[in-house]
């Protein structure tokens, strides 16, 4: 066989050039931390299946928490630890801030937003003044307490009108979180049957839409995966979607221009054209308020509203829990009282329900990528700038090391023997560091506030006609992981 190979000279090339291609696809970077190449062109893609996070965890045992993967033909490194994220994100932050660029979103954003900026001069300024504008406008205080509180009557009011019947609860708690991003960015609150609301909420909800959330996952790991046929007409039916919300957004701005007072601020894009027209820098553009507005829709809508539907479907599979809770509220505000921030201290059952909520179903399991702005080293190990890193936050939140049995769901696991409620900084589903979620604040008390006035109000129950409880161990595992639809009865007390 071999003579017969070296006696034909077309043979022997391709096979030299097999052999060397091959070697260079295996040959690993001196200077990278070790971790599995997969195959040729795919790297580890085809092995990773429907829960990515799960067999990056997996190889970790093997490699080490600091690992490398490759995607497609490119080399990410893949923290799966507190420990390395810690050391990475806060620690290091200025060299591990960076986001790459990534096809498939920028031609969403154009390089502009918040949420896929890169680390720099631009993201800086735009952080800070959506820290201070959102802060203006009651995120994370006192005035923003009446604004949930006001739309969880209306949402109260709702689950009222279902008369004790099954329904599926995610749709308007859809409309109830988003209503809030609403009263902030565009000074109003929209009706639950509202045409305009429907039609936004629609557009937007491309990102938790079972299709695309999952091709967007892909479509980041390897962007090149965008040439080939499923993949290139999954994105062009996502970006109409897309086009479709910026022009509603630009429709949002056009009104607010006509009727704008700079001494009258009524929202997050009045403050914006007040940038704009004072500070005369071009970071200040229409462009970029157009994708902000939508960056803070598309993150403060999905991520809140989805913990508040796997919050549900817990009490449906874990009724003594809901008892706990609702013993609890009723102990500490009565039957009638209204919710306030002011009594997180006052229910540690409550904020132990709500921090293991947000371990045990990480709805950003593989978290947003980011890219180090210059060299730097992890545990002794050199990885150099422009290295696109990913934190294994599911790893993180399901770590023996730190979590016995980490698999179920234990809402006692962070309430001490003397009945106080554990705050873990080992939960960190908003990440860590200088990019961490802009919205923090404002999520965690509207979960607070939406789940202690809901469970004031009605008691949950499972569908008396389903044959069996929905399930809690699957869900739709995309760029966000949420859970597959079910349906609950909703029982006034």
């Amino acid at each position: 066989m071999l003579n017969y190979i070296l006696s034909c000279p077309n043979i022997l090339l391709t096979t030299v050039i097999a052999v060397l291609l091959l070697f260079m696809w295996y040959r690993r970077k001196q200077y990278l931390p070790p971790g599995p190449r997969g195959v040729p062109f795919f790297g580890v893609l085809p092995f990773l299946g429907k829960w990515p996070e799960r067999v990056l965890q997996k190889w970790s045992k093997f490699y080490g928490p600091i690992m490398t993967v490759r995607m497609g033909g490119e080399d990410y490194v893949v923290l799966n630890d507190y420990e390395s994220v810690n050391q990475a994100f806060v620690k290091q932050h200025t060299k591990f801030s960076g986001r790459p660029p990534i096809p498939v979103i920028e031609q969403i954003t154009e390089g502009h937003g918040i949420v896929f900026l890169d680390y720099g001069p631009l993201w800086r300024s735009q952080r800070k003044f959506g820290l201070l504008t959102l802060r203006g406008f009651g995120a994370g205080r006192r005035s923003m307490e009446s604004r949930i509180l006001e739309e969880v009557s209306y949402l109260n009011d709702e689950i009222r009108s279902k008369d004790g019947k099954a329904f599926d609860i995610s749709e308007i708690l859809h409309q109830a979180v988003s209503n809030n991003i609403c009263s902030i960015v565009m000074g109003n609150r929209f009706e639950y049957d509202d045409k305009t609301f429907a039609e936004l909420l629609h557009a937007m909800k491309t990102f938790d839409d079972k299709t695309y959330a999952f091709t967007l996952q892909l479509l980041m790991l390897a962007p090149k995966l965008i040439f080939l046929p499923p993949f290139y007409f999954i994105n062009r039916m996502f970006m109409k979607s897309v086009r479709r919300t910026l022009k509603m957004l630009r429709k949002v701005v056009d009104e607010h221009k006509q009727t704008f007072d700079k001494n009258q601020l009524r929202d997050f894009i009045d403050a914006f054209l007040k940038e704009t027209e004072e500070s005369k820098n071009e970071d200040f553009s229409d462009v970029q308020l157009f994708q902000y507005v939508r960056d803070l829709f598309v993150a403060g809508t999905e991520t809140t509203s989805s913990t508040l539907y796997w919050g549900l479907l817990c009490m449906l599979h874990y009724p003594e829990t809901q008892k706990k809770l609702r013993k609890e509220i009723f102990e500490v505000i009565g039957s009638s009282g209204s919710a306030s921030n002011d009594q997180k201290a006052e229910m540690p059952y409550m904020n132990a329900f709500i921090q293991e909520l947000m371990r045990f179903r990480t709805l950003l399991p593989l978290n947003l990528l980011h890219k180090t702005n210059e060299d730097a080293k992890l545990n002794e190990m050199f990885i150099p700038k422009d290295t696109k890193v990913i934190c294994n936050l599911w790893a993180i939140h399901n770590d023996p090391e730190y979590w016995n049995e980490p698999e179920k769901f234990k809402p006692e696991r962070f309430i001490h023997e003397n009945g106080e409620f554990v705050k873990s900084y080992h939960v960190i589903p908003f990440s860590v560091g200088p990019r961490h979620c802009l919205g923090e604040q404002l999520a965690r008390m509207e979960l607070f506030i939406f789940l202690v006035s809901m469970l004031q109000k009605f008691e949950f129950l499972p569908d008396p006609d389903a044959s069996e409880l929905p399930t809690i161990n699957d869900g739709a595992n995309g760029a966000v992981f949420v859970a597959k639809s079910y349906q609950l009865v909703a029982r006034e007390i």
